[in-house]
């Protein structure tokens, strides 16, 4: 019985357009964030999901709810999906950072995460976790789940075997309303596509 889930990241917020760290910060999404909320409802007209999923960070919410109105759906809300905490990083850019811990961190995000910041691989183990959930829920259907950049990036590696402290280096890019597709199937998790764009994921549907 295959089981397809899509991860999607929200739409772009003020501070995403200027790369700033948005972990914990509850911010919404802006007039391009609309659109691409927009474009997602546009894709999941065709992919027809079965169920929704978010986080509960107003930007994920925000990024969910036209489609959850097109497909009179409820989204269901769960907490391990929101993003991860950066701590002294929030607000800024990695440039603005006093040297030292930017390079600690661009060597290894995971041991040397930013201070105050959630640890990456606790970070993994809550996305892990609903992922799974998700997946015993929703056997045999088709899921969206919005969520976050820094979450999806080490979900990813979580679910293929691949070094959380890799995953700047192995997953450099995830754009806003990108999406991630998943094949569970045989009690196997297999990716089929990675940040690619709503609008060209038509005939992966």
């Amino acid at each position: 019985m295959r089981t397809t889930i899509v991860l999607a990241r929200h739409g772009r917020t003020e501070w995403h357009h200027g790369n700033r760290y948005t972990g914990s910060t509850d911010l919404p999404i802006d007039e391009v964030g609309v659109r691409q909320a927009e474009h997602l409802r546009e894709w999941a007209a065709d992919f027809g999901p079965d169920a929704l999923w978010c986080s509960p960070m107003l930007r994920a919410r925000q990024s969910v709810a036209p489609t959850a109105r097109a497909l009179d759906l409820e989204p269901t809300v769960d907490g391990r999906l929101r993003e991860v905490d950066f701590g002294s990083a929030e607000g800024k850019m990695l440039g603005e950072l006093p040297p030292a811990v930017a390079k600690a961190f661009q060597l290894d995000p995971v041991r040397d995460h930013f201070p105050g910041g959630e640890d990456p691989a606790e970070a993994a183990d809550r996305a892990h976790e609903v992922f799974a959930e998700i997946g015993r829920r929703h056997e045999g259907q088709k899921v969206l789940v919005v969520a976050h950049n820094t979450l999806i990036r080490l979900l990813v590696c979580r679910v293929l075997g691949l070094r959380l402290n890799d995953y700047r280096r192995l997953l450099p890019a995830l754009g806003p309303a990108a999406l991630v597709r998943f094949r569970w199937q045989d009690g196997t998790v297999g990716l089929e596509a990675y940040n690619l764009p709503a609008r060209r994921l038509e005939t992966l549907a």
